[in-house]
């Protein structure tokens, strides 16, 4: 699985709007509204191959109204224990 954390300035207008069409789109698992550094929201993609970052950033993102630039880093490596735990997990407690 490849995950893409995208930054994204949105039209300040338009933030919830933007966010909500983003949370709807395939490839996006999540959508948050973020405060400083310029960014508006912050959107985690992943998919299975690359050439899917392209597709859902490029060909889906950058085209919903609102959005004015983003800015995308592809994760290498994650270390979050939670992540980890849920990708093992088999659903029991």
């Amino acid at each position: 699985m490849i995950t893409a954390i995208v930054l994204i300035d949105a039209s300040t207008d338009s933030i919830g709007e933007v966010a909500t069409t983003l949370a709807d789109l395939d490839g996006v698992s999540e959508v948050y509204s973020v405060a400083g550094g310029g960014t508006d929201l912050i959107a985690l993609v992943r998919v299975r191959e690359f050439e899917d970052v392209a597709e859902v950033i490029a060909g889906r993102i950058n085209k919903v109204p609102g959005v004015v630039d983003t800015k995308t880093h592809i994760a290498f490596r994650a270390y979050s224990q939670h992540d980890l735990e849920s990708a093992f997990s088999i659903g029991l407690d």
